[in-house]
């Protein structure tokens, strides 16, 4: 590899000269965290070991005061007050969101908002959105005034609240969010987050203070919202940021690129006035050099926009797979919820299975118990050399219309496992990227969790080739009415449901519309280009 450029956006590739943000940033370390209970757990400690002049920063598309960060606590509104009591300075951006009755999260975000404001802190209320989008950003920064080398950041699908704190048996979060009846009482949660060291955590800071300081209202183009606002004391205008903390030394082997998505909106963002689209931007390019083995894991996996790029790679290189792993059905019950879904899913995978015949591969997963696992992870890795963690999903919405924010590593580290450069370019391997994949692989495929069974799956095609035996086992376990031990193993072979077509003539204008709208400004939407 000549350069990490090769793999990652250049700033000019960003597409957006109003930012701040450089291209990407080196000499990073990052750790993938699987689980929310992995997550909230390590959250704690490093809250915990914040003090007086320190930063404390957060996004989130939905927060929940009282959901428990640890069997006895804390929650995550005393965590955030009890730091605020120790004069750290605690700064949140949350989406305003829409009411409960449509499965969305309003009372929970203003909870949230009401208790950080009660105990010292500032949270906003944040609308600044396209109709019917949503700020999907979630992401923890936490700076030291004293010491840049304690600064750490934690980015991905995991929000702060019910349902998340699930761990890798997948017996489910105690406080957990009603979800279609499938997922039982305690839904199991497959998830993923990033946590990050060094100059990297400097550009999510930069992030966040760009929305923080953006100088139209929260409620902006909103005037119902203005209105409610206002009569409920709502916080409209954000007090100025300390000043910002220099940036952290470099302290590990990884590149580190963060990619966002903004819609272009009127008034427009003052740092991406015609929106920007850097995940879409940076997936393209990843995707384009895949030669072996794309693995996705994905909650939709919806739109057909999205799905072209991967068929066109698997038409263009006869020797690549893809393997997805999505959730068995929908978060919600109820025709108008999942069939406008279906109708997504159902194209893009036949899209791809079209383009890479039998080099196709998905997927979803289930606990012992034989309870579906929802899989709200948005991961992906490229030939075991680029992968990604963030809050986008793969379809349109994600990649034009609402806010999100993922992080994508590029180890300078060769990883020694052969086979050693699996695509055959001389890129190679890289550590951050096999540990990755192998790590979601032994849980998925039930391998000793230390590692003691990876030649399983460390060469792509063996790998696909256990994926296979392993869901057909499981699957010809459960026709067979659950006879005898059950066999090693989550993974199920995912059946596309196709929609007869009276279904499809009103639920494809409906995932158009609602589920999988379109941000870009109209002269992208006519070139197709993002």
């Amino acid at each position: 590899m000549d350069s990490p450029e090769q793999w990652l956006l250049s700033a000019e590739e960003r597409g957006n000269a109003a930012t701040a943000i450089p291209g990407w940033t080196a000499g990073n370390l990052a750790e993938p965290l699987l689980h929310g209970a992995t997550y909230f757990d390590r959250l704690v400690e490093e809250v915990r070991a914040l003090d007086a002049g320190d930063h404390l920063f957060f996004t989130d598309w939905r927060g929940d005061p009282d959901e428990l960060l640890r069997d006895g606590g804390p929650t995550v509104a005393e965590l955030f007050t009890e730091a605020v009591k120790r004069g750290v300075c605690v700064r949140g951006l949350v989406w305003r969101s829409h009411m409960q009755q449509l499965s969305l999260n309003k009372e929970s975000n203003r909870a949230l908002d009401e208790a950080i404001e009660h105990g010292g802190g500032e949270v906003i209320l944040d609308q600044r959105i396209r109709r019917m989008g949503s700020h999907h950003q979630k992401m923890v920064i936490l700076r030291n005034d004293e010491d840049p080398s304690k600064d750490v950041a934690f980015v991905g699908g995991i929000d702060l609240c019910y349902s998340r704190r699930d761990d890798a048996d997948h017996g489910g979060d105690p406080q957990a969010l009603p979800m279609a009846a499938a997922y039982g009482d305690t839904p199991p949660w497959h998830d993923v987050q990033l946590q990050i060291r060094g100059p990297a955590v400097h550009v999510l800071d930069t992030i966040f203070r760009e929305r923080w300081d953006d100088p139209n209202s929260p409620d902006e183009d909103h005037p119902l919202a203005w209105v409610h606002d206002k009569l409920h004391r709502a916080r409209l205008h954000a007090d100025p940021l300390p000043p910002q903390l220099p940036p952290p030394p470099e302290c590990g082997p990884h590149a580190v690129q963060n990619l966002r998505t903004y819609p272009a909106i009127r008034p427009p963002y003052d740092f991406a006035p015609q929106g920007e689209r850097s995940v879409a931007r940076g997936y393209t390019k990843a995707i384009k050099r895949a030669r072996r083995l794309i693995y996705l894991e994905d909650q939709y996996m919806w739109s057909g926009e999205v799905a072209r790029l991967f068929a066109e790679a698997l038409a263009d290189h006869p020797d690549l797979h893809l393997v997805v792993v999505v959730p068995r059905v929908p978060d919600q019950d109820g025709a108008f919820a999942a069939r406008p879904q279906y109708v997504g899913r159902w194209q893009a995978i036949e899209m791809c299975q079209r383009a890479g015949e039998g080099r196709v591969h998905v997927y979803d997963v289930e606990n012992h118990a034989g309870t579906p696992v929802y899989v709200h992870a948005k991961v992906c890795v490229v030939d075991d050399t680029w992968a990604s963690v963030g809050s986008d999903n793969f379809n349109r919405r994600s990649w034009t219309h609402d806010s999100e924010l993922s992080s994508t590593v590029l180890d300078s580290t060769r990883d020694p496992r052969e086979p050693r450069d699996p695509a055959g370019t001389g890129d190679g391997a890289r550590t951050f990227a096999r540990d990755l994949r192998l790590a979601l692989a032994r849980e998925h495929l039930d391998l000793d969790p230390d590692g003691g069974e990876d030649e399983l799956a460390l060469d792509p095609a063996r790998f696909i080739e256990v994926l296979e035996e392993r869901a057909d086992a499981l699957d010809a376990w459960h026709a067979g009415g659950r006879q005898g031990p059950r066999p090693p193993g989550r993974v199920r072979r995912h059946q596309a449901e196709k929609l007869p077509w009276f279904t499809r003539l009103w639920a494809t204008p409906v995932y158009r519309l609602l589920d999988d709208p379109d941000g870009r400004p109209l002269r992208m939407r006519l070139k197709k280009d993002f």
